[in-house]
């Protein structure tokens, strides 16, 4: 009788364990970059305003352009979100054009001036800004599951690093390791060891001259190129004629040698966006590797 009876114990204990257990590894609450819950209890959104590109292009490559009914004016791929009402940027955004387009859902970067004022009119927003390749990941990620499509962002994430690998296998051996300056705009900002620019170059197996400790995106003195002395410099295309005439620059030997990569408008925003088109952006970096070694001497 006593053994009998403690198996009725026994098996609530296991059964608490069980259940102590399950709370352990339950699924962390979906937050978004301001910490806050995603609305995902609610049904998936089907008018989006979205306010920062790389948002725009996320939902798109997501099979979702059809809920965009607004974008902010910098967003342009795909060609279909240009004929999407433009309703400013992030300085400028335009409330009421907004508020007029009835979204369900807008979703604006962290550094937007508009989201207080939204949320304050009533406007369900999510606060998403990509930065590194990992946030830029878990990103698609969470638009994904506010569309009402877990697990699809983490596909298409797969696929944008899988082609940043192939990329990288792109690379001339003969250039590996060699140190890059990427200049964002036309100047004097550039993309550090710690930007999502500077991730992708990381990955294709080249340096970067500028550290991690100078931030992401710093502003940085031009003499600072000069002594860093990079042997390959990428910048918008319309910035190449200009940098021999750069004080000092002429003998940085990146320039002196026009070892660099210069890219059109349209392939430069490729490069600039933390979005789906990550993988492009390698392709094009590897591209131009390629064509500077077959020119080597």
């Amino acid at each position: 009788m006593r053994a009998g009876a403690r198996w009725p114990t026994l098996l609530g204990l296991l059964a608490l364990l069980a259940l102590l257990a399950g709370a352990a590894v339950a699924a962390p609450e979906a937050l978004d970059d301001r910490g806050r819950p995603l609305p995902l209890e609610a049904p998936p959104p089907q008018r989006i305003v979205s306010l920062l590109p790389s948002l725009t292009e996320t939902v798109c490559a997501l099979d979702a352009c059809d809920r965009l009914v607004g974008v902010d004016r910098f967003s342009n791929w795909p060609e279909s979100v240009r004929r999407l009402p433009q309703v400013g940027g992030l300085e400028d955004a335009q409330i009421e054009r907004i508020v007029a387009l009835r979204p369900d859902l807008v979703l604006a970067a962290a550094s937007s001036r508009a989201v207080e004022r939204l949320e304050g009119l009533g406007l369900r927003v999510v606060v998403l800004e990509p930065r590194t390749h990992d946030s830029a990941r878990r990103t698609m990620e969470t638009v994904a599951r506010l569309l009402g499509r877990p697990g699809a962002g983490q596909a298409l994430w797969a696929r944008v690093d899988q082609r940043i690998g192939a990329a990288a296998a792109r690379v001339p051996p003969a250039l590996r390791g060699q140190r890059v300056y990427f200049e964002v705009g036309s100047g004097p900002y550039a993309a550090g060891e710690s930007s999502f620019v500077g991730e992708t170059l990381q990955r294709l197996g080249l340096g970067n001259v500028v550290p991690a400790s100078l931030g992401p995106f710093p502003k940085l003195n031009p003499e600072y190129i000069v002594r860093a002395r990079p042997d390959i410099v990428m910048a918008p295309r319309a910035t190449l004629d200009e940098l021999p005439r750069r004080p000092g620059w002429s003998a940085v030997p990146a320039v002196a040698g026009r070892r660099w990569c210069g890219f059109d408008p349209q392939v430069y925003d490729v490069l600039v966006r933390p979005g789906p088109r990550l993988g492009e952006a390698a392709e094009q970096m590897a591209g131009c590797l390629q064509a500077l070694a077959g020119r080597a001497p």
